[in-house]
């Protein structure tokens, strides 16, 4: 058995893995052949693994994770000893995870958030970028959650049901969905990163998955206003997709679709992961549902020559635009 179908094996049975990080998530999102995982053993069975998607972009080979994935990185079986005897065995894991990597000209990965020590990727050239999540870490109680809320929060989840009369669907064609989630791209200036035929695909493996559920806010003219999808394993689910009509930005719909995956996600999972944001306005929205921010691992390296140079002359592309915006 190689280390593909071995992975396939595990991944079935490990209930701490998470969703992005499932082959059958892996199939959909970066097609079956291209992805791949490097494994550590002991005696048969998986004490460690890492999955990645294979690209090839400009004559280059790209390591990375596919469209839609937000995190993948290591999986290593918790150790229960003492933390000198944790952390000698994480790095040897880790280590073993590194050198099994096939050649790449970039390697780049945003891991989970529950994967803390990077140390051994650090010692082997790999940089390291420090992200942010927001995470509801008990769905238990409802009714504290609501309280936790930001008053602003509140009263606009009440604003969209009591003023604008908005109701919550989640039996709408998935088309409905992703034409709010084009217009979000569309208000931004932006192309998807992502095709509809695309988002259908991962559509198709979640539903036969029972893990995947989206709602979308509507008035009484039967014009919808804003809508979210998520996705969920058996410890957590996550914000996958949003989107809005600008015309009704101020009806509080987002807000609302929101609670109501919120009260959802918690007949089915434990936790609610936002998916976290750097873009200050949707950190602030997320940040209104009073969940714990969490800092995760944005990982990379680049052997390639060729590539850092490029990478050089984008990042002062970038400082001169930004100089010039500031000057004008």
């Amino acid at each position: 058995m190689n280390a593909k179908d071995m992975y396939r094996e595990f991944a079935e049975s490990e209930e701490s893995l998470p969703i992005f990080s499932q082959a059958w998530w892996l199939d959909a999102t970066a097609g079956v052949d291209n992805w791949d995982v490097v494994l550590a053993t002991r005696e048969g069975q998986v004490v460690a693994s890492m999955p990645y998607s294979r690209t090839r972009r400009y004559g280059m080979d790209v390591i990375g994770q596919p469209p839609l994935t937000q995190k993948l990185g290591p999986w290593l079986r918790p150790f229960s000893g003492r933390n000198a005897l944790r952390l000698a065995y994480e790095k040897s894991l880790m280590q073993e995870l590194i050198d099994k990597l096939p050649p790449f000209d970039h390697f780049a990965q945003n891991w989970h958030y529950t994967c803390s020590n990077w140390l051994p990727f650090s010692w082997n050239g790999f940089s390291q970028t420090t992200r942010y999540t927001y995470v509801l870490n008990d769905l238990s109680d409802l009714e504290k959650l609501w309280t936790d809320f930001e008053n602003s929060t509140r009263a606009e989840c009440k604003k969209a049901s009591n003023r604008f009369r908005l109701t919550i669907r989640d039996d709408l064609p998935l088309d409905d969905f992703l034409a709010l989630n084009r217009m979000s791209f569309t208000r931004q200036g932006k192309d998807p990163p992502y095709s509809n035929d695309f988002v259908r695909r991962l559509d198709d493996a979640c539903t036969a998955r029972g893990c995947r559920k989206y709602f979308i806010a509507v008035d009484e003219e039967g014009r919808h206003h804003a809508g979210n999808y998520i996705v969920w394993d058996r410890n957590s689910s996550y914000g996958l997709m949003n989107g809005a009509d600008q015309r009704f930005r101020n009806t509080g719909g987002a807000t609302l679709c929101m609670w109501a995956a919120i009260q959802f996600a918690a007949t089915v999972t434990r936790k609610f992961d936002f998916a976290g944001s750097m873009i200050e306005p949707v950190e602030r929205f997320f940040r209104g549902f009073g969940p714990t921010q969490l800092p995760y691992f944005s990982i990379s390296k680049t052997p390639s020559r060729l590539l850092q140079v490029r990478q050089g002359w984008f990042a002062v592309k970038q400082q001169l635009e930004w100089a010039r915006s500031v000057t004008q």
